[in-house]
């Protein structure tokens, strides 16, 4: 992959009532060139639309993947990457860096009634996880908007050692720091 393709990571901060969500443009070659933030609602249901109004902040055609860290962020506040995809145009890839079984039975455990299904609903529709070794370590990866193939080269093109991609990494602390700021 060129040195200067481009991804939006797009990783969170959380604490009790709400969530931030940093996004850092970044390059193959890790050059940094771009930020946005937005905030959705723990245990709400507001993460689509949030990472999809930071995407059409940014308005960066140059972006040629979106990489979002899971797929539940702020406490199953579900990511439907097929709506991100459609809006952003173009690739979307959910990494998450632990092996499990899957969230239904989280889910369940959590929620009920309407609550539940919706959430039910919106992750039965997110394509299956795919394990990707990356410099020796393993990231399961959902990908919408290009082939499986496409995603696994894209993950490593961004990963330049250990196994998180590098906009996901400066993703997460960006929001971090934000979150902490925003406590003082």
């Amino acid at each position: 992959m060129k040195s200067g393709v481009r991804a939006l990571g797009v990783a969170e901060s959380f604490r009790e009532d709400r969530s931030t969500l940093a996004g850092v443009v970044c390059r193959a070659d890790r050059s940094v060139d771009g930020f946005v933030f937005g905030q959705c609602t723990v245990g709400g249901c507001d993460a689509t639309a949030t990472v999809i109004e930071m995407v059409e902040r940014l308005d960066r055609p140059d972006i040629s993947y979106v990489l979002i860290a899971g797929i539940a962020p702020a406490w199953f506040n579900m990511l439907d990457l097929p709506a991100i995809a459609e809006a952003a145009d173009r690739p979307v890839l959910s990494i998450s860096f632990e092996e499990s079984s899957g969230l239904g039975s989280a889910l369940r455990d959590e929620f009920d009634g309407g609550e539940l299904a919706a959430r039910l609903e919106t992750y039965r529709a997110q394509p299956e996880r795919h394990a990707v070794d990356v410099d020796g370590e393993t990231v399961y990866v959902r990908a919408v908007g290009c082939p499986l193939a496409e995603a696994e080269q894209a993950v490593r093109a961004f990963t330049p050692e250990g196994g998180r991609p590098e906009p996901l990494r400066v993703a997460r602390q960006a929001a971090r720091a934000v979150d902490e700021f925003s406590r003082e």
